[in-house]
Formats: structure tokens, C-alpha cells, sequence
């Protein structure tokens, strides 16, 4: 097993930090406060640098380097939601960017739905103090599935992804960056079985199936969303709960994170769990990575069906 010192020493998107830089003893953490020699933007990038670097910065640079997500000459476009993952997910790229080993460029696009004025601004707002140069473009997603009664949010998602892929074209980029995390990623493998009755997992990266050329890709695959959390409010910053408009209301989660969708029934049953397993969400992340094919009944590939009694 490769230490963390050696993966840093071997991997060329994390910096070298000097003996201690990164720690830091929780039970004396303090909330950032403002510096006069810093500005907003320059102390949520020192906390990525030190505070954060650990938890935050190398499992996103991990990330890239375990699941090839960024090559040469990429032109990367990172798609901001104005949530925190996204928002994070573009801090973390200028930071790559100012240690990057080879050429590649980043934009940063915004699509706008159809929020309202207050989420809209609250975007643009955090993008200026952040320092992140946005590219703002609009859509009618939110009327367009507003009426639709069955499967609106996996329609609008679609239609979303669709946009960003065409919109990222016209900015000359090969690539997008969604923001799903670690977190999203164990809870979907176990919606797939749950609810779904299939095991499958959310991929690292994938190809484009309509927009040629083209692929996907989530560098906060490792990333926990627990960590995200504490970096947001370690930086007092103040993000838009969700880009839906029959939740857009509520310009942030609800302190208890109370919601009805099946995703959260899931994230709770991960948390029960782990009060009598604590390994259980590394369990369920591996689970995918240890498929054993010969004890498994039937699986498909590229869309044909394999049974096992095809070989018996």
C-alpha cells in the first residue's frame, strides 16, 4: 500500500506543503476571519492550500491522477450549479491550474434554468467574491419540465447535462466537470440496488453518447461531502440549496438537511449503518471495484445480456 507521502511525492498535481502545513488540531480550530492583507477569495484558497489540503485538495488531485481525468491540451469546462460541491469544484481547478505539470485550459460556465432573481444573484454574487470568471448562460429547463408529471427532475436533468454539453462546445471544450462527490457516489450504488433492483455505480468519467468527442468527468469523486461542509463553513460562505424550481424557496439547506426524495432516505440508512459499521461507506464504495463475474447470475455489457448458464 502507497503511503499518503509517497502519493504526494508520486503524484504531480499535489504541491509539495511544508512539515505540518495542512494540520490542524479541531478541538482549537477557529472560524476564518477576515485578514486585511487577504482578500475573501485569497483566504478560501489558503484554507484549500492548509487547512483543507488533506481532506480536500489531494483526494481531489488523487482523483484526476487515479482516473485520468485531466490530459494535455484539455479544454475543461467546469460547470457551476452555484451549490457548494460546484463552487468548490471551480476554487479547487484555479488551484490546479496554478500547479499543473502540462497545458490545459478551464472554463467556467453557469446555466441558468430559470432561477429566481434572489439564487441568480446569490451565484453571481459568490462567483465575484470568489473570484471565479463565470460564463452565464440561459435556458427554459424549469418551464419547459415545470408541468411534467412523471420523472420532471430526471428529465431536467438530462436536458441540463444536454445544454452544458452544447454550450461547452461553443467554448471549444473537450470536456465538463459535474460536481458529485464521494457521498453521491456510495448513495447512488445503493439506490441502484434498493430501488432500482441493479448494481451499478456513478462513473468517474464517461463518454459523451450524443455530443461526439466529448466526455464527463467528476474529480470530486473522492472527495466527502462532510468535508465540503466544514470548508464551507469554516469560510462562512453561503450557497444556493438546490437549481430546482419547486425547491428554489430555500436558498439554503435546511440546518437538519430534512428532505423527502429517496436520496436522503438513502444517506440516512449509510448513517445508521455506520453506527455499528464504520466501515460501511468505504464497504459500499469497493463493492463495485470487487465484482466477481462468476458469482454473479446475469450482468449486461454494451447493452447485451450475459447469463451465467451461457458458460455453465
Amino acid at each position: 500500500m502507497i503511503e499518503e507521502t509517497q502519493l504526494n511525492m508520486m503524484n504531480p498535481f499535489i504541491p509539495r506543503t511544508h512539515e505540518g502545513e495542512g494540520e490542524s488540531d479541531p478541538a482549537s480550530e477557529k472560524p476564518a476571519s477576515p485578514s486585511a492583507a487577504l482578500t475573501r477569495a485569497q483566504e478560501v484558497e489558503k484554507s484549500l492550500r492548509k487547512r483543507f489540503h488533506k481532506e480536500i485538495f489531494s483526494k481531489f488531485a488523487k482523483a484526476i491522477n487515479e482516473y485520468q481525468l485531466v490530459q494535455e491540451n484539455d479544454r475543461i469546462a467546469v460547470c457551476i450549479s452555484g451549490g457548494k460541491d460546484s463552487m468548490l469544484m471551480a476554487k479547487l481547478f484555479q488551484e490546479l491550474k496554478r500547479h499543473n505539470k502540462f497545458p490545459f485550459e478551464v472554463e467556467y460556465l453557469v446555466m441558468d434554468p430559470g432561477y429566481n432573481a434572489i439564487n441568480r444573484q446569490t451565484i453571481e454574487d459568490n462567483a465575484r467574491m470568489l473570484e471565479v470568471p463565470v460564463t452565464i448562460f440561459e435556458s427554459d429547463i424549469f418551464e419547459s419540465v415545470y408541468d411534467i408529471e412523471k420523472s420532471p427532475c430526471y428529465l431536467c436533468a438530462r436536458m441540463r447535462r444536454g445544454h452544458l454539453y452544447s454550450n461547452a462546445r461553443k467554448l471549444g471544450c473537450n470536456k465538463i466537470a459535474l460536481g458529485h462527490h464521494y457521498d453521491d457516489v456510495i448513495e447512488t450504488i445503493l439506490m441502484g440496488m434498493l430501488y432500482g433492483g441493479q448494481v451499478q455505480t456513478m462513473m468517474p468519467k464517461l463518454h459523451s453518447t450524443n455530443f461526439e468527442g466529448m466526455e464527463l468527468i467528476r474529480p470530486l469523486y473522492l472527495v466527502r461531502e462532510a468535508d465540503i461542509k466544514h470548508w464551507r463553513d469554516y469560510n462562512r460562505l453561503h450557497f444556493i440549496q438546490c437549481a430546482c424550481r419547486f425547491t428554489e424557496n430555500n436558498t439554503t439547506c435546511a440546518p437538519d438537511g430534512s428532505s423527502d426524495s429517496k436520496r436522503m432516505e438513502i444517506k440516512q440508512l449509510i448513517a445508521r449503518l455506520k453506527e455499528t459499521n464504520p466501515f460501511v461507506e468505504s464497504n459500499i464504495f469497493r463493492s463495485v471495484e470487487n465484482v466477481n463475474l462468476s458469482t454473479i447470475i446475469a450482468y449486461k455489457e454494451h447493452g447485451a445480456r450475459h447469463h451465467f448458464l451461457d458458460t455453465y
